[in-house]
């Protein structure tokens, strides 16, 4: 079984996929905004951003590596985290696009998605009376009919594409399949351990957020990986913070950030990303862990170094 570790490490999601609507105030898309919200995450004791761009003329989802490159240098010039670029985008986008920006500059980390999937969210078209761009309210109505692609062939071609980038994937896996498809995947050699996984709970389409689900998905994860994998829990909206704080507390990483939960608690919108990250790393610390610093993860995931990156 996979050992539990000394260090806790956070990462902060900082500015959501396509499936998270720009109703709050505290979720960035401008460039400024992604910047200086990544920096003060960073600040907060986050030691990976997980980054996507927006377009700063409408907020939706942007693959433009220009989008990307108006924020990545910022970041990492003032601060020392590792910088994870999302390979998932916008669910419409095909597979060559969505890998452009790490292509071009080459992160630390990407995620990576580990199996197609129904991936809806269209009830959040009912909790809102007005809209801040005219495109969303369509778009998530609609997402009910939606498949989030990422085939075999999908996942192939990130993995033979990003190879001579030394990228560490964060392998995230909405249920259970998506675990035995990573196993697969590595039997056929697109994957060498150590693996980082992202265990997602919560999103409709995927595996709940049931205590039981996330105790499921270590056991399996152990019975498949050995020692040979690192695992995070990431919990989608009220389940964020309760499946980060038990996560923690079985030897996992945890993920937090406006992404996966625009709310800091019950009913209240967080005011930003950093928010959520000092409130995790708060209850890491107050349950007797200790929160790692970027260069304390970067040896744990076993990652190339921020001098290797191109931005």
């Amino acid at each position: 079984m996979a050992k539990p570790q000394k260090k806790t490490i956070i990462t902060c999601a900082v500015t959501g996929a396509i499936h998270t609507p720009t109703m709050s105030d505290g979720l960035p898309y401008t460039a400024d905004d992604i910047a200086g919200q990544a920096i003060a995450a960073a600040e907060a004791g986050a030691s990976i951003l997980h980054l996507h761009a927006r377009d700063p003329n409408d907020g939706g989802v942007s693959m433009d590596i220009d989008h990307f490159g108006a924020f990545l240098p910022r970041i990492k010039q003032a601060t020392n985290s590792v910088v994870n670029i999302s390979t998932g985008g916008s669910l419409k986008t095909t597979i060559e696009k969505r890998i452009a920006p790490a292509m071009r500059y080459s992160p630390e980390m990407c995620s990576l998605n580990m199996g197609s999937m129904n991936f809806s969210f269209h009830p959040l078209a009912k909790r809102y009376d007005t809209w801040k761009f005219d495109w969303e309210k369509e778009y998530i109505e609609n997402s009910d009919s939606y498949i989030f692609r990422n085939t075999f062939r999908d996942i192939g071609v990130v993995a033979e594409n990003l190879a001579p980038h030394d990228i560490k994937f964060e392998h995230e896996c909405y249920d259970v399949g998506h675990l035995y498809n990573l196993r697969f995947c590595m039997d056929i050699g697109l994957f060498k351990a150590p693996i980082f996984l992202q265990f997602v709970f919560g999103i409709l389409g995927g595996i709940g957020p049931e205590v039981d689900n996330l105790i499921f998905m270590k056991r399996t994860a152990d019975r498949l990986f050995g020692d040979d994998y690192r695992w995070s829990v990431l919990g989608a909206g009220a389940a964020q913070m309760p499946l980060a704080t038990t996560g923690s507390q079985m030897g996992g990483h945890v993920r937090v950030g406006l992404e996966d939960s625009l709310f800091i608690s019950r009913g209240k919108l967080a005011d930003n990303n950093a928010q959520q990250v000092a409130k995790i790393k708060r209850i890491v610390e107050d349950l007797g862990s200790q929160v790692a610093t970027p260069d304390e993860a970067r040896d744990i995931l076993g990652l190339k170094g921020g001098d290797r990156v191109n931005f």
